[in-house]
């Protein structure tokens, strides 16, 4: 009988520099299925993206990527896999010497099915679709950081891979910059129908855009479920961390109303 593998499998992964990082952490992504990882700094999230990405290799366990177990993987084989599975780093990793329109011409030549002839338009096409043609020409100091990811995303995209790993997408965004990018991020989803696996902080963003979710703390997968099923834990690390959210929230809704109201006695118009 042929065993069922999912897109992405980590097999009671563990992982230990100075101290265990990951700790018979399981858990699996099926084909365009968008998983989240949250947890506090330092419980092995961006870990686990480098051993999807094979940057990182476990010391226990298996990871099976694109179907495929690549735990022993040479660097050449992971190269392919690579074509497959893209990361889009927080910095976005640009190459800051080259335009918008270069940087994204930089991994469309890395294809093999790369056509000189249609080169400009298949770049247009891209950027149009993450809303960024207009910076075509533009260097990436010149770009914000939420523009700076918008771009990344799109330089990913060229590579037409079957999987994206988002680190931290909407970390040190405005609120605005971080809706734009959610957004992106499910018509991606929707429209290419990319697995995808996200990195983040942002609550918001896992219950926008995440199928599941994996909870990490201390290096163990303390949860690992429907998104909308989390609130349901009785795990004290996850109703904590799910109480400091809402207060957050809470804070952010009532500074809002507060500029709002400062607006509003300023202006005027609105003045009875």
């Amino acid at each position: 009988m042929t065993e069922k593998l999912s897109y992405i499998d980590f097999r009671h992964v563990y992982k230990t520099f100075d101290h265990p990082v990951l700790v018979d952490v399981s858990f699996d992504v099926e084909p365009g299925e968008t998983l989240a990882i949250i947890g506090r700094s330092g419980v092995g999230k961006s870990v686990s993206l480098g051993h999807i990405m094979g940057f990182l290799k476990p010391d226990q366990g298996r990871v099976f990527v694109a179907y495929q177990d690549i735990t022993d993987f040479a660097e050449a084989e992971l190269r392919e896999i690579r074509k497959k599975v893209t990361m889009v780093f927080q910095s976005g990793a640009l190459f800051d010497s080259l335009t918008v329109g270069e940087n994204i011409l930089f991994s469309l030549e890395l294809r093999s099915d790369y056509d000189e002839q249609n080169k400009e338009d298949v770049v247009d096409g891209l950027l149009s679709m993450v809303d960024m043609l207009q910076f075509r020409d533009s260097y990436p100091a010149d770009l914000s950081t939420g523009h700076k990811r918008a771009v990344a995303i799109a330089r990913a995209l060229a590579a037409q891979p079957e999987c994206i790993l988002y680190d931290e997408p909407t970390t040190m965004v405005d609120p605005i910059m971080s809706n734009t990018l959610s957004d992106l991020m499910l018509k991606l989803k929707h429209q290419l129908r990319l697995t995808a696996v996200v990195v983040t902080h942002d609550l918001e963003l896992m219950r926008k855009v995440a199928d599941r979710v994996v909870f990490l703390y201390e290096g163990r997968a303390i949860y690992f479920g429907p998104v909308r099923d989390l609130e349901k834990s009785e795990h004290p690390h996850i109703r904590e961390f799910l109480a400091m959210d809402r207060v957050e929230l809470v804070k952010a809704a009532a500074i809002l109303s507060s500029v709002q109201n400062q607006a509003s006695s300023q202006n005027p118009e609105t003045r009875s």
